[in-house]
């Protein structure tokens, strides 16, 4: 049985290429297209669909509208094409958190004339998504937009200078939302530095990070060369570049090859973790699609660190946190809303506290 597949989009231009794109495919069928997330909807109401393709920036029902009212009403798989200024990077973290599975940058801005470049990866994640079970969201999720932070204050008894335990979460398909959830849930004075390796474009992860800042008591930021990892800190691989750990424990970012296709690539910052921080690190698997974390999670855990992962209910694709379980090295399978509070006790066991 074919994708059945709506486009909502305020480009004729576009609807037709994307249109075109997935129809090609002999597995995918475009049901029909709409012009902004009032015409979705009510289509929506009209058809069975298995996967939409989202505009952010539509007349009459914007796209972060829209998700919020199709995940409150019809919860279904949406996959948002974004373009790659700074606003739109911004809005496409906000619709990942509000619901939509995942997204692909637009190659150049609005009018995308070239999107034949990104042709494979369109269909490659209509293909993934078809399959996705999405769940509405709590009511607590749609939440309003987090108050800033008071400014920090110097947390009692929290070690400065470099950080002696480590936490490495990478996350994939999905890990915007699972993220969220995590950050939300860290304490402050967690004895550990902590690395976010998540799958997404260059331009992606600095909107990634300033959200997390937002709903988390850990400072979150962008990774910069030359970082120092510290307690109460946690750095976001750059989109399109390899983040590695060296011996005095700064951040060395690189655009070596891509690894099984992806830069950042979570094995490579755990693989150079284990020389410098041994057993002293928590590496923790989030939702994702493929295999990358399987081997970097299976060094940490032959040196003695701790190793989780999300379960299969929580997570939106389970194929990454299933790859580390079924070669046996994971400590622990765990819903998303139990990750942060097994850290934390993993963390204090490795600082010798409870």
């Amino acid at each position: 049985v074919a994708i059945k597949v709506l486009v909502v989009d305020d480009s004729a231009f576009m609807r037709k290429l994307i249109s075109e794109i997935l129809n090609e495919q002999p597995d995918i069928e475009v049901v029909g297209t709409a012009r902004n997330g009032l015409d979705a909807l009510n289509k929506l109401d009209r058809w069975e669909v298995d996967v939409l393709t989202l505009d952010l920036e539509m007349p009459v029902l914007d796209g972060l509208s829209t998700i919020k009212r199709i995940m409150a009403s019809k919860p279904m798989p949406i996959l948002v094409l974004a373009s790659t200024t700074e606003r739109s990077s911004e809005s496409t973290i906000k619709a990942l958190s509000y619901g939509a599975i995942d997204f692909i940058a637009k190659p150049s801005g609005n009018i995308s004339l070239d999107l034949r470049k990104v042709e494979e990866e369109l269909v490659s994640k209509v293909r993934s998504l078809a399959g996705v079970v999405v769940h509405k969201p709590p009511a607590r999720d749609i939440r309003i937009e987090p108050t800033p932070k008071p400014p920090a204050k110097p947390v009692v008894g929290v070690k400065t200078g470099a950080a002696e335990n480590i936490v490495v979460i990478g996350s994939s398909t999905g890990g915007p939302k699972a993220l969220e959830e995590l950050f939300l849930q860290l304490p402050a004075d967690l004895d550990a530095g902590v690395l976010v390796v998540q799958h997404m474009p260059k331009n992606f992860t600095k909107s990634l990070a300033a959200r997390l800042d937002n709903l988390s008591q850990l400072e979150v930021r962008e990774a910069q060369e030359g970082d120092t990892i510290k307690n109460g800190l946690a750095l976001v691989a750059p989109g399109d570049f390899h983040m590695e750990i060296d011996q005095d424990k700064k951040v060395r970012l690189n655009q070596d090859p891509p690894v099984k296709y992806l830069r950042p690539a979570i094995d490579v910052t755990m693989l150079s973790l284990v020389n410098v921080f041994y057993d002293r690190i928590v590496g923790v698997v989030l939702t994702g699609m493929g295999n990358d974390g399987a081997e970097g999670m299976a060094a940490i855990k032959e040196r003695g660190g701790f190793t989780i992962v999300q379960d299969k209910d929580t997570s939106t694709i389970f194929s990454m946190p299933k790859a580390v379980y079924e070669m046996g090295n994971a400590d622990y399978v765990l819903p998303i809303e139990q990750i942060a509070d097994s850290i934390t006790k993993l963390v204090n066991r490795i600082s010798g506290g409870s």
